[in-house]
């Protein structure tokens, strides 16, 4: 690939560990490795890469800290029953973290390190992106915080360094050495709705979130009101819409 190279000692371009960690840090280096290759197969080393590590636990500190204040004083506890419905972001919000971390506890069982830390980044985007749109009640931020005590004792084992720092200052309990790796909130991954694929002309175009009661005629006008499906049918009625139920949509034209 463009922009990687293989270390070797016959190509005399091996790069001291040494080095990194004075530049950027043992916990940036550390994510680097883990994120680049599975554990059975040799690092590509990649200065893009690195830079990449970097400004992604930049990003962790930088959201921890604007959170900083209302996460300490937020408190931990269930949930209404019917938060996905009285506050869908919050909803979708721990949907997205608690998927993420079932994945992310079946690869750090198998080692794969790798799968982990990119689980560990689609967490911080679910959590920037429900702070930009969720507004500030209290209910999101409970459940901020609760997803950074996902997000930091995911990142633990990969970046030690600034786990435990930032577990210290959100005033989670005691230390994160002790802390036990997350548990999946079944309940949190129940959703009153499905998603489902959209094609045209058996292409795919996009996708669309209905309910799951939805009829015929509710999944149509969702599928052809997608921005993507009226570009591709300009406009014009289809001939036909094959709607095959909990898994696509297919729009002739």
């Amino acid at each position: 690939y463009e922009g990687w190279t293989t270390m070797s000692k016959s190509k005399n371009n091996g790069v001291d560990p040494q080095q990194l960690i004075e530049e950027y840090g043992a916990d940036t280096a550390r994510f680097f490795m883990m994120f680049t290759s599975p554990p059975e197969q040799t690092l590509q080393w990649s200065q893009e890469g690195v830079d990449g590590a970097s400004r992604f636990l930049k990003r962790v500190w930088s959201f921890a800290y604007q959170w900083h204040e209302r996460v300490r004083k937020a408190t931990d506890g269930a949930y209404p029953a019917d938060i996905a419905k009285t506050e869908p972001a919050v909803g979708a919000l721990r949907r997205e973290l608690h998927s993420l971390l079932k994945q992310a506890t079946f690869d750090i069982e198998r080692k794969q390190f790798n799968t982990v830390a990119s689980a560990a980044m689609k967490m911080l985007n679910a959590l920037q992106d429900a702070a930009a749109k969720g507004g500030d009640s209290q209910h999101l931020v409970q459940a901020i915080r609760e997803g950074l005590s996902i997000l930091i004792r995911v990142l633990y084992p990969i970046t030690p360094h600034i786990a435990h720092a930032l577990w210290t200052e959100l005033g989670y309990a005691g230390d994160i050495v002790d802390a036990p790796w997350p548990e999946v909130d079944e309940a949190a991954l129940v959703s009153d709705e499905i998603e489902l694929v959209v094609q045209v002309n058996g292409k795919l175009r996009g996708h669309v979130r209905v309910p799951k009661d939805a009829d015929k005629a509710q999944i149509e006008q969702a599928a052809l009101a997608l921005d993507t499906v009226q570009k591709h049918t300009g406009g014009q009625a289809p001939k036909k819409v094959v709607v095959v139920p909990g898994r696509l949509i297919n729009i002739v034209v």
